[in-house]
């Protein structure tokens, strides 16, 4: 069955063409021009992709982000801006954003993130159902619900899946360049400084205040998370 994807761009040439080659690359598309419009068939039909201009009439893109995240967290969505402020992209990620592409964009860099984002959508559907454990801290995959020491701990979208990765590789070592390339994307262009940015925050938020560290600095190598029973658990 063809992948659906929503496109939401009101520079009618520029829709056109996304929409040409991505027919062409065996997708089934859709477009619409404005906000007001986007929002009426992302609750109208199941995508399996959108993509969002944040400069679009009516309803600007970062608004339409943050009301479709309101009733579904899971359709991937890939933020198309010609601002390419640190602001605006950490502003798009944080409202639920899943990547994001600055214009003028080479095709094949949109065709590579469009793919890249559907299979991780899809790689987090088969895993779903997982809820994974280390020593007080537990991650519920299915309601993306972060426990810890019977406290409930919000996340955005992107610490989420860093934490994810990081427990699917307990007591492993892992690069910045691991991370940039399993969380972020492959085709991730941004500093690679980001990592060390949101492993800050995730300690902020699953660390502090806590009886003991769980995210630990592997001096000049990189991150890993490690409880002190020194095991792990996943079940469905």
């Amino acid at each position: 069955m063809k992948k659906k994807i929503l496109i939401v761009e009101d520079e009618i040439r520029i829709a056109r063409v996304i929409s040409l080659e991505l027919t062409h690359e065996g997708y089934e598309v859709e477009a619409v021009d404005n906000g007001k419009e986007a929002l009426k068939r992302a609750k109208e039909a199941k995508w399996d992709l959108i993509l969002l201009d944040v400069m679009i009439p009516e309803i600007n893109g970062m608004e339409v982000l943050r009301r479709i995240r309101l009733e579904d967290a899971k359709t991937p969505i890939i933020l198309v801006t010609a601002r390419n402020s640190i602001f605006d992209k950490v502003n798009g990620l944080d409202h639920g954003a899943n990547d994001y592409i600055t214009k003028p964009f080479e095709m094949e860099e949109l065709l590579a993130r469009v793919r890249s984002a559907i299979r991780a959508s899809s790689f987090q559907i088969q895993n779903a159902n997982t809820v994974r454990t280390i020593d007080d801290l537990e991650v519920d995959d299915s309601a993306r619900v972060v426990v810890r020491a019977g406290v409930q701990i919000e996340l955005t979208k992107r610490e989420f899946d860093l934490l994810v990765f990081m427990m699917d590789h307990p007591n492993q070592v892992l690069t910045r360049d691991q991370l940039l390339n399993e969380v972020w994307g492959f085709d991730y262009a941004g500093e690679t400084n980001v990592v060390d940015v949101y492993i800050g925050y995730l300690r902020k938020k699953v660390d502090n205040g806590f009886s003991h560290s769980l995210i630990h600095t592997v001096r000049g190598v990189g991150f890993m998370i490690k409880g002190l029973k020194n095991e792990h658990q996943s079940k469905a």
